[in-house]
């Protein structure tokens, strides 16, 4: 079983950058692929980021391409979303979520675990 653990959350400003992290336990973390999704209040979860076993592929969602950057460290068995130019449309509760290969990482229900989330806020 595989626990997840965000961090990094908080209220910011417009134009702010925060750094998300989340610490994975309980598993080889080298054999997960990994996301950050988020939700809006009254919208559906929607796919943020997602980076591939071996880091080498990356996917980026529209809204966030060329602001927001995802990496990981195998080594520290966590991986980061770097949140850059911070807009208060970017407010929601992240998730990371962990998936056994690396098939489809844009879609959510690929994912085997989930963390708790943790809340952005971007104030106008």
């Amino acid at each position: 079983q595989v626990q997840l653990v965000e961090s990094g959350g908080g209220l910011v400003q417009t134009g702010d950058s925060l750094r998300l992290s989340c610490a994975a336990s309980g598993g080889t973390f080298s054999t997960y692929a990994m996301g950050w999704f988020r939700q809006a209040p009254g919208k559906e979860r929607e796919f943020v980021a997602a980076i591939s076993r071996s880091a080498i592929i990356k996917y980026l969602s529209d809204p966030v391409k060329g602001r927001f950057t995802i990496s990981r460290d195998n080594a520290k068995n966590t991986v980061y979303l770097q949140m850059n130019s911070l807009k208060p449309e970017d407010t929601a509760v992240y998730y990371c979520a962990a998936q056994f290969g690396d098939s489809y990482l844009r879609t959510s229900a690929q994912y085997h675990y989930w963390g708790q989330g943790t809340q952005v806020t971007v104030s106008s």
